[in-house]
């Protein structure tokens, strides 16, 4: 799509990331970033997917997709040295937003895989219990346990669409949405300016719209 467009492929192009107030949805292979870009645009958002770290350092703020296996993820973001580039953003201030895996990797270290996750972070993600069907797939409720602007105005026990088989425990501080599937875990976390959510905005019709509203504003208001 063309840089006139809601969103656009700015490495594709052979640009970077310029345009005031563009977010960057970081493309590693392995995330549902057209999706994701589509769900930014539709909330007034301008979403550029980027490959290369110049192209996210750019950008106002940034997106971490994020679908597949936690070591092919943490494996595909350094043979890019886009883990730095993450590391080096969060460094900065500005907004950063995980999705689905992308949430798992800002953690130390998952059951999936021996790799570290990128410790931005505290904890682990471990695999859901046996006792219930895994990948947990579909709708589910989440529970706020902390306030967040991005989640301010959605009601309790709000339901929001779910694919994984591994999520992180509860963290008393980090935590914001808890989910009960075979055992309460993470649906939300928030360090600093890091945001993320185990479940896909994109996926989840209003309520995710919402939030995904709630950060574009956060990114526009600067």
């Amino acid at each position: 799509m063309r840089p006139d467009g809601p969103w656009h492929d700015a490495q594709h192009e052979g640009d970077l990331v310029t345009r005031p107030g563009s977010i960057a949805v970081l493309d590693y292979g392995m995330g549902n970033l057209h999706s994701v870009s589509r769900a930014i645009a539709k909330v007034g958002g301008y979403a550029e997917m980027a490959r290369e770290p110049e192209a996210v350092g750019r950008a106002a703020a940034l997106v971490i997709p994020g679908v597949g296996a936690f070591g092919a993820c943490v494996r595909a973001l350094k043979d890019r040295g886009l883990d730095r580039a993450i590391l080096d953003f969060v460094a900065t201030g500005r907004p950063v937003f995980g999705v689905c895996l992308g949430m798992q990797v800002l953690f130390e270290e998952s059951d999936e895989d021996p790799d570290e996750g990128l410790s931005i972070v505290p904890g682990r993600s471990r695999k859901l219990p046996s006792d219930v069907k895994v990948p947990h797939m579909g709708w589910n409720t989440v529970d706020w346990s902390a306030e967040h602007p991005y989640v301010d105005g959605i009601p309790r026990e709000t339901r929001f669409y779910f694919v994984h088989s591994y999520a992180p425990d509860v963290i008393e501080g980090t935590t914001v949405g808890i989910t009960d599937y075979g055992r309460p875990f993470s649906a939300v976390v928030a360090k600093d300016n890091v945001f993320a959510t185990q479940f896909h905005p994109e996926k989840s019709a209003d309520a995710g719209l919402q939030i995904y509203a709630s950060f574009v504003k956060a990114v526009s208001d600067g």
